[in-house]
């Protein structure tokens, strides 16, 4: 089916768009030839949970005999993208953002090699996480130790110019990527035998967290590129290698349970001080 695009769009636009939208094209019929597409066919999965809070469903997927796979130990990367998040959760309720933004430096390491579209997805998120290491290793870094002293520091420019509250819509930008990537890894650890394979439900997953905020080329690329998603049981190889199936899946559910916890603090941060749409 077709996609109709909106009336009365500018020359100079269309100019730009079609070689984009060609060598999103291209760029599908390469990772075609290298990735397995995903088997599933049924229709995307309902979407998930109101975007005030992501519900309590990542729980870890436990099965008999399970042994800590390497994975989630001292030197596996799920493991240490587990302990710098969970070190960004304040016991008196903040975010501290050194330990946040280093978390999302492993993260970003970890998905890349996973496939061009996690890539694709994460860009944008790389680049606020260095923005905001400026900020947070900068002459006003005394402001920039957690989320909470971020906000107050910005609020003037938050009142007056949102635009301008770099670190604030830096935040904001990272909060969204890290719900895709969250409910992305929780999907594809818990799916279904015989349902929608990891592309159908991380292309959902996309539709639910990042589609919203991007613009209609970037969202017809994103859903191109989904098509040569990885299967189920790569991405789980690739996420976990060594490991068996069900041990996979139980790691990759707890990764995805920690983001979650991340996800829900910094959410109900943002939420109080009205600061969801700010960008």
């Amino acid at each position: 089916m077709g996609v109709a695009l909106p009336g009365q769009m500018p020359r100079r636009w269309l100019h730009s768009a079609i070689p984009l939208a060609v060598f999103a094209l291209l760029l599908v019929y390469l990772w075609a030839r290298n990735l397995r597409c995903g088997s599933g066919t049924q229709s995307c999965i309902a979407e998930g949970p109101p975007p005030f809070q992501v519900q309590q469903q990542s729980g870890p997927v436990e099965g008999a005999e399970w042994e800590e796979p390497q994975c989630l130990g001292p030197q596996g990367m799920l493991g240490r993208i587990m302990r710098q998040f969970r070190a960004s959760l304040k016991p008196e309720g903040d975010v501290e953002l050194s330990q946040y933004l280093a978390g999302w430096r492993d993260l970003v390491r970890f998905v890349t090699p996973l496939g061009s579209i996690f890539a694709f997805a994460t860009s944008e998120a790389s680049a606020k996480v260095t923005a905001l290491e400026a900020l947070v290793h900068g002459p006003q870094a005394a402001h920039y130790t957690s989320l909470g002293t971020m906000v107050a520091w910005e609020r003037p420019e938050i009142a007056s110019s949102p635009s301008r509250a770099s670190g604030s819509v830096s935040m904001l930008l990272l909060h969204r990527a890290l719900r895709w990537s969250q409910l992305c890894l929780h999907r594809v650890a818990t799916g279904m035998l015989g349902g929608p394979d990891a592309g159908v439900q991380c292309s959902d997953a996309y539709g639910t967290a990042l589609a919203p905020h991007h613009s209609w080329l970037v969202r017809q690329a994103a859903h191109l590129a989904f098509l040569a998603f990885p299967g189920r049981g790569r991405l789980l190889k690739l996420m976990c290698p060594g490991a068996r199936e069900t041990e996979a899946r139980a790691a990759v559910a707890r990764a995805a349970g920690t983001l979650e916890d991340v996800y829900n603090r910094t959410q109900g941060l943002l939420a109080e001080r009205g600061l969801l749409e700010l960008a």
